[in-house]
């Protein structure tokens, strides 16, 4: 092999080996402008990977703060960025920062561009990579003699809550050569101490009055250098330390090369501080000290100098650790009782610091699992499209949306307007349609069955659908949710199978049985205990239905079912009959009094007085004229009317009506909701879909509608278009489905909307992890730990599972009149009594078969 052979085959293995990450899909440079990736553990907060390099919406002090990027001094020019200095053999130096071009949106402002770190030079070349929670940049430039690759990640391992739970953001700037002469270049790290100010408080200043962020006080770096790392531990002596904004953060690095630092920027006249800097950094790659400036936001500023070698590659990486333990509850009150909770994460390190000490040693394992999770997936014979909707909405679970507690309960928002959560308390309704949680973390989903049965319910079975905290406050909410309350009954059978947490269900077992029971309340939703709901229905629509109607009557159809098997577990079995016994007589009357040939209607049925309803029902009415109730849904067809039929579905319960019925109303969806194009059509609400945009809308009406129908009904909302999708995937409408996915992938494409932000009433919205689902309809996946049984899809292929304890894969192979089975578990173990291909075949064992982590094994089924 001659020179230049050994050279290419050199740089190919050095590029292989550092560009080891999965990827699932790119961004060119045209669609990278509203990527903000999150990178940040569960329930940490997190900061984002921009799409072009930057890290922006800086949201690690307990509260939302869109768009926020923090800033050093009070023109708020400069603030987070990374720059790369580099100095050829011979002599020729460069210095830019490390990002791409900026959008053209962010040329234009009354004072030049308003966009932060504008000053800087650029690459001119820019990509974007991700399999997530693996984010990639690409940075090319001919002035430059390294290409850049940046990797940011934070580890997300299923079913290993801890491992996915950890306050830090891993960033990595692979320089690679490609010249035939070694390149001196230094990576320098800078960033402002802004603990005290999240990003919500803002006051006037300057020209203009501009409105900027506030709240810092007193802050100090300071440079250290331990067993693991070096870098700048940033803290406060005049934020109050019982404030939420109140911590520690640290920028560090393990780099074992030349690190100069400084802790503080000199005093800022006029951009002299700036200037200072880049003159400094521009001259050697190394950057000098400077006294404290007196400002309280101090710049940090950490180099590393690296030799990369012509034709290979070398890394330097770089650490963003915080701490901020103070969180307020989202239903403060002057009773007495404290208004402050503690994050979860905080009582596992003592500052940021020990963070990256305790994280730095346990980062090869962390990622090595984490990227065999990303791989298993990715490399499933799933289409790209739903592996997309699918990890890319988990990013959710990492964002503000969500918090742990100390008592290491799990909570979720609704979503995140850009600087608060909106909408509190473990919204039953909206939360109902999440299976990214229960699938890949059970243990947070049975935190919050827990929370719903043993703590929001009350002695009469009155779930409050939003959870008050502390948690002395559960149910001060006291309104229920037909819809939200019937899908808990379905979660927690959901979570038992998956689980098989015997003990959890004995625990919740009498307050699931009295939510069950509240249906048949008098003046409730099925008062007349006839398997019908047609009482005064509060649901995610955020109004009352009034009469009989899919959307309630599949949820309770489900319920129904649901209980009935847990009771039958549970030893009760004059509950389990009535509850089937209503489940019966229920689903017929649906099929012949709800059915209209085509799709399943709401018959609006008013209630004859105020005295009808049942008194915990009527709180927030919205229709004041119960003679003509305004907000119904009435001969729609809506677009999640089987939304209790894809829980069903999802939990392994069969058809809650006739199967031929749910197949054409599903059909009737795409016929009567599907929109090929946005721009002609009337919305009276938010429009979360534009111009020539695909999508399916909440409600149509191809005969009479309500003068004024529930308020969403123009809306297209992602949540609901997925469990639309996700029933046509399970009926066997897969083109309808995979195209309705498809549909709202392209409309979160990286140019108009970011792709790891699906909004609806609030960013980051818990509804759109109902995406999960798609990779369980597809795979025919179920899992039941109660009986030890799993089963699949019967086509052929590569599958990824994960039941939120345990994942692996499984590769399906035909063999004649059989089917080969390769079962794989990549972690936890997993007992298994039988294997079942769905509409093919079955294997049972003689004796539990016990399979460990690392374990695969073959099975034919015949």
């Amino acid at each position: 092999m001659n020179d230049a052979k050994v050279k290419s085959a050199a740089k190919q293995t050095e590029q292989t080996k550092s560009n080891d990450w999965p990827v699932l899909t790119t961004y060119n440079q045209s669609h990278i402008a509203k990527i903000a990736m999150p990178i940040g553990g569960i329930g940490t907060g997190t900061v984002a990977l921009g799409g072009r390099g930057d890290l922006r919406d800086w949201e690690i002090m307990n509260t939302a703060a869109k768009g926020y990027i923090p800033t050093s001094e009070k023109l708020r020019y400069i603030g987070p960025f990374f720059a790369l200095y580099t100095k050829t053999a011979d002599g020729k130096k460069d210095t830019r920062v490390l990002e791409g071009p900026l959008d053209y949106s962010l040329y234009e402002g009354a004072f030049g561009s308003p966009n932060v770190n504008h000053g800087f030079p650029r690459f001119e070349s820019c990509t974007f990579k991700a399999a997530y929670p693996f984010g990639q940049v690409l940075l090319s430039d001919k002035k430059v003699p390294l290409d850049v690759r940046i990797k940011a990640f934070n580890p997300l391992i299923p079913g290993d809550v801890n491992a996915s739970g950890i306050p830090i953001a891993v960033i990595t700037y692979e320089l690679t050569n490609t010249t035939d002469k070694a390149v001196f270049a230094s990576v320098c790290g800078n960033m402002p101490n802004f603990i005290g100010e999240d990003g919500s408080v803002r006051e006037p200043i300057g020209r203009g009055n501009a409105l900027i962020p506030v709240g810092a006080k007193e802050n100090k770096n300071v440079f250290r250098k331990d067993k693991n790392a070096q870098g700048i531990y940033m803290s406060s002596e005049g934020v109050e330390k019982d404030s939420e904004a109140w911590g520690t953060m640290a920028l560090s690095t393990s780099s074992n090369e030349n690190v100069t630092c400084r802790t503080s920027w000199g005093k800022e006249v006029w951009g002299n501080s700036r200037l200072d800097f880049w003159d400094d950094y521009s001259v050697d790659g190394r950057i000098d000290n400077r006294e404290h400036n007196g400002e309280d936001r101090p710049m940090a500023s950490i180099a590393v100098e690296v030799s990369v070698p012509a034709n290979s590659s070398r890394e330097v990486t770089f650490y963003l650790t915080w701490h901020f333990p103070n969180r307020e509850t989202w239903t403060p009150a002057d009773d007495g009782l404290d208004n402050m909770l503690t994050n979860y994460y905080t009582t596992q390190y003592q500052d940021a610091w020990e963070v990256v000490e305790k994280t730095i040693p346990q980062l090869p394992n962390l990622e090595s699992k984490t990227k065999e999770f990303v791989n298993a997936f990715v490399n499933s014979d799933l289409p790209k499209v739903v592996k997309e909707a699918a990890l890319y909405n988990t990013s959710t679970l990492r964002t503000q949306t969500c918090f742990r507690t100390a008592d290491e309960h799990f909570y979720g928002w609704e979503g995140t307007s850009n600087t608060k959560g909106v909408c509190h308390g473990n919204c039953t309704h909206v939360w109902n349609y999440d299976q990214a949680t229960p699938f890949l973390f059970g243990e947070l989903a049975r935190s919050m069955r827990e929370i719903e049965f043993a703590h929001a319910t009350d002695d009469k079975g009155m779930m409050s659908f939003r959870v008050n905290l502390p948690l002395e406050r559960a149910n001060e909410f006291g309104r229920p949710a037909a819809d939200g309350q019937l899908g808990a009954i379905m979660k927690i059978y959901r979570d038992w199978q998956l689980s098989g947490d015997d003990a959890l269900l004995k625990k919740l077992w009498p307050k699931v049985k009295q939510a069950m029971e509240f249906c048949w309340i008098e003046g409730g939703w099925d008062a007349n205990k006839d398997g019908v709901m047609d009482g005064c229905q509060h649901n995610t629509m955020d109004v009352q239905y009034f009469g009989p109607n899919p959307q309630m009557g599949f949820w309770y159809l489900g319920a129904l079912k649901a209980a009935s098997k847990m009771a039958d577990f549970s030893g009760d079995k004059k509950f389990a009959k009535t509850c089937n016994t209503l489940f019966i007589k229920g689903s017929q009357w649906m099929d012949e009094n709800l059915f209209n040939g085509e799709y399943y209607v709401h018959h609006i049925e008013p209630p004859k007085s105020r005295d009808d309803i049942a008194s915990s029902l009527l709180k927030g009415l919205e229709s004041k004229d119960l003679e003509n109730p305004a907000y119904q849904l009435g001969k729609g067809c809506l677009v999640d009317q089987l939304v209790g039929q894809f829980m069903a579905h999802i939990c392994d319960l069969g058809y809650l009506t006739n199967e031929e019925n749910i197949k054409t109303t599903l059909n009737s969806i795409m016929k009567y909701n599907y929109r090929d194009d946005s721009s002609s059509g009337f919305n009276n609400m938010r429009s979360f879909v534009l111009g020539d945009e695909k999508s399916l809308v909440m409600a149509s009406y191809p005969g009479e509608r309500p003068l004024y129908p529930f308020p969403y009904f123009t809306e297209a909302m992602t949540g609901f278009e997925y469990t639309a999708a996700i029933g046509m995937l399970y009926e066997g409408q897969t083109e309808n489905g995979l195209t309705n996915i498809k549909n709202i992938r392209d409309r979160y494409d990286g140019l108009k909307r970011n792709p790891f932000n699906e909004a609806e009433c609030g960013n980051n919205y818990a509804r759109a992890m109902a995406s999960w689902g798609a990779v369980i309809a597809l795979s025919g996946f179920h899992y039941s730990a109660v009986e030890k049984s799993i089963q699949f899809t019967s086509e052929s292929g590569n599958y990824f599972w994960s039941n939120g304890n345990q994942y692996g894969t499984l590769e399906i192979k035909n063999k004649g009149n059989e089917k080969l089975v390769k079962f794989n578990v990549l972690k936890g173990e997993v007992s298994l009594k039988s294997i079942k291909l769905k509409g093919f075949g079955s294997t049972s064992f003689k004796h539990e078969k016990v399979l460990k982590e690392g374990a695969s094994q073959e099975f034919i089924i015949q």
